[in-house]
């Protein structure tokens, strides 16, 4: 199994180990190392532990987009071994451009006005060799509630063949439990965007991401994956696409 959306960091969070840990812990053998928004300073730390730990993890990379040196400093953290870079949809387009001639996959922020904008839109449009994921399924939690137009206008992105998406734990899309949630099922109320996910994207192009950290404030790591698999992604042949086939066909996980 292949966790898609993991962060670490020396100075804040948690550091590598400890994610580690709760990824052996839970049978999931490799991770997706993804930056803390914009601080390309966690670079280095990202890639040394990719080094340290050869074969679990694959590194997203950031820059800032804005600055004339984005390009170059892309190709030399490409250089020394980041498999990704982590964009905003309403980034310039040279960095994207850059991102396509490196071979690198594009990890995009959850920003869902720019993402259904125009601009993506003429992105995606125009690099169709570049493989892109939507993150955190694309949307907020407010998008997660009938009508979903927004929602429906971010799985229209589907249409392209490069675009692939994360699909999250239930605490990111399902309202807080009560305080004493039931052990059975914390969440009473599951909306159907992993469902519309799949039949927009099929498995094939969803993965699954803990968001580590983070997920410990809601129903915590191994309950994030667990609770997937019993109240939603319940076939065994999806289940193979979306907690590992896909990420494996994207990031090669330093093998």
């Amino acid at each position: 199994m292949i966790d898609s959306h993991c962060h670490a960091a020396h100075f804040y969070y948690e550091p590598i180990e400890p994610a580690l840990d709760s990824l052996l812990r839970n049978g999931v053998e490799k991770a997706l190392l993804i930056p803390l928004g914009m601080v390309d300073s966690l670079n280095p730390y990202l890639l040394e532990c990719a080094q340290r730990f050869p074969g679990r993890f694959s590194v997203v990379a950031t820059v800032d987009p804005l600055v004339p040196e984005a390009p170059a400093q892309l190709e030399e953290w490409a250089r020394r071994g980041a498999e990704g870079v982590r964009l905003s949809p309403g980034d310039p387009v040279g960095i994207w451009q850059k991102a396509d001639e490196l071979g690198l996959v594009v990890s995009v922020r959850r920003r869902v006005e720019d993402s259904v904008s125009e601009h993506f839109r003429n992105i995606v449009e125009s690099l169709p060799n570049l493989k892109i994921i939507l993150e955190h399924l694309g949307c907020r939690m407010e998008d997660a509630v009938a009508p979903y137009d927004m929602f429906r206008r971010v799985l229209s992105l589907a249409q392209y063949p490069n675009v692939y998406m994360k699909v999250p734990g239930l605490g990111e899309i399902c309202p807080r439990p009560e305080r004493f949630p039931r052990p059975e099922a914390p969440f009473s109320d599951i909306p159907p965007v992993i469902d519309m996910a799949i039949e927009a994207f099929g498995t094939q192009r969803l993965m699954w991401g803990s968001d580590y950290p983070h997920v410990a404030e809601r129903e915590g790591y191994g309950n994030c994956l667990r609770l997937l698999m019993e109240h939603v992604v319940r076939n065994e042949g999806d289940r193979e696409w979306i907690f590992g086939k896909t990420a494996a066909t994207l990031f090669r996980f330093g093998e």
